[in-house]
């Protein structure tokens, strides 16, 4: 069985050695999303105080022993946290996912389906 926590506060980013040093946690999450609000920086998880604490995190988990992993869609701070040590990064989210495919399907054939003279079945 593995064991994630996930870290989403100040608190918790100050508290980290501490999670790290509980027998059973086989890694840490970090939600970036959650940690910039928290930090006051709502939907920047970009600011350089928050890449800040998220890659001191990182840094500090894989020297634990541990797994650091992360949500990110950015494809550059993917790549990042993986140069750092992340050893999983989630770069889509699920209800994203399908929202961008059922997009892209009515693009294709969006144009097709307006020029059909609606009829009866």
């Amino acid at each position: 069985m593995c064991v994630l926590v996930q870290i989403e506060t100040r608190e918790a980013m100050k508290n980290l050695p501490q999670i790290l040093d509980v027998e059973g946690v086989d890694g840490v999450f970090i939600g970036p999303a959650d940690l910039s609000a928290d930090m006051g920086y709502a939907g920047n998880p970009q600011h350089p105080e928050v890449q800040a604490a998220i890659e001191q995190a990182i840094v500090q988990i894989r020297e634990a022993g541990k797994a650091p992993g992360i949500l990110i869609a950015n494809e550059q701070l993917a790549k990042r946290y993986l140069e750092l040590g992340a050893l999983f990064v989630a770069v889509g989210v699920d209800t994203t996912l399908l929202a961008r495919a059922a997009e892209a399907l009515a693009a294709r054939f969006g144009a097709q389906a307006t020029a059909v003279k609606p009829g009866v079945y």
